[in-house]
């Protein structure tokens, strides 16, 4: 499951297993039931998480270029385009490669002229993987975006 849309999905379920506990009705029995099911939808989501987690190591990449890959891979189930799982792997960690550079700069999340660079480096090499097959200019915006993104969060 893409990491991207697994942590919008997490952060969804999450809120509606809290809503559920906060719209509990006064009676015992029922507020009993919810607490139930609060606690085997959260042990059930963290079990989830941990393979997730998991999971890059199948792949023979690390937990960064894994996030990557899951961002090429939303992008492309978003956008209903095919791409193939090596590239996808290859480009991942061709990414994490420029993302790792620009990074390297400790105001470089706010600096436009690092910024800028980035996102020509980024189109450049997802041009150069014939990413995506078909010219669609939010996939490159919403890669971009994305790799600032975890850039930026995962510190």
């Amino acid at each position: 499951m893409p990491k991207v849309s697994y942590f919008i999905e997490f952060s969804e379920r999450l809120k509606q297993v809290v809503d559920d506990y906060n719209n509990r009705r006064r009676d015992e029995a029922y507020a009993n039931e919810v607490l139930d099911d609060v606690a085997e939808q959260l042990a059930k989501l963290l079990s989830e998480l941990k393979t997730e987690k998991n999971s890059f190591m199948d792949m023979g990449i690390d937990f960064e270029e894994k996030a990557f890959y899951d961002i090429l891979s939303a992008v492309a189930k978003k956008y209903e385009f095919e791409y193939p799982k090596d590239k996808m792997i290859e480009l991942s960690k061709r990414i994490k490669v420029i993302v790792d550079d620009k990074a390297r700069y400790t105001d470089w999340a706010t600096r436009e002229d690092i910024k800028a660079n980035l996102q020509v480096d980024l189109i450049l090499l997802l041009d150069e993987f014939d990413y995506p097959p078909v010219t669609i200019d939010d996939v490159y915006k919403e890669v971009l975006e994305q790799a600032e993104n975890f850039k930026k969060y995962s510190k």
